[in-house]
């Protein structure tokens, strides 16, 4: 699988602000992109990609707040920092509100630029393996067959395995059995292990039904 190097995602229609703020975090040896509205982010946006957002709150067409919101909406990792300029700060707090991690104002102070910017690109890269943990996690459910899931949900709910036997229709130790299996493919280190797994999956709200 190709690794996607962690850029700044810069999105301003100011040309001049756009370029001044690329040249900060190159100085700062960060790798950058720039787009000149939300629209054209947007079309080129992939879902692997790693790093950060720095959205202007107002451009014409699509805002920064409407970026950010598009970015959720597609389960977009990138954490948001929205830059603002004078009167803007009623416009910050919804972004903050909204799940944005940060908000900056021109003119950009450089030590909180960088501040603000590595702190983004740290959490980017906690939700990127957050999300690759839970990808990897599902993969693994997956490749369980339709009576091990069965017999997961109900050991993670904390039935007994005589109560599942009773449930499913089947032996108390063909309910080991498969439990042993489920623990080892889900590559489970004890019952509570297995549990945080059915409750990432979204399994225990179902299984309690």
């Amino acid at each position: 699988m190709t690794v996607i190097s962690p850029l700044v995602y810069v999105v301003d229609d100011d040309a001049a602000a756009r370029e001044s703020l690329e040249a900060l975090l190159l100085s700062a040896g960060h790798e950058v992109k720039t787009f000149d509205s939300g629209e054209a982010f947007l079309a080129e946006y992939a879902p692997d990609w790693a790093g950060c957002a720095v959205l202007d709150v107002r451009m014409p067409g699509l805002s920064g707040l409407q970026v950010q919101e598009e970015l959720s909406a597609r389960d977009s990792t990138l954490p948001v920092i929205i830059v603002t300029g004078h009167g803007d700060l009623p416009m910050a707090v919804r972004a903050m509100q909204a799940g944005a991690l940060d908000f900056i104002e021109k003119p950009y102070e450089e030590e909180r630029l960088f501040e603000s910017v590595e702190l983004a690109l740290q959490a980017g890269q906690e939700k990127a393996e957050a999300s690759q943990a839970l990808a990897s996690l599902a993969e693994r459910f997956e490749n369980l067959t339709p009576r091990e899931r069965e017999v997961l949900i109900e050991v993670a709910a904390g039935h007994p395995n005589k109560v599942v036997a009773h449930k499913l229709g089947i032996s108390a130790r063909t309910v080991e059995i498969h439990r042993a299996r489920v623990v080892e493919k889900m590559q489970a280190r004890s019952l509570s292990h297995l549990v945080r797994m059915a409750m990432q999956l979204g399994l225990l709200k179902e299984g309690l039904s």
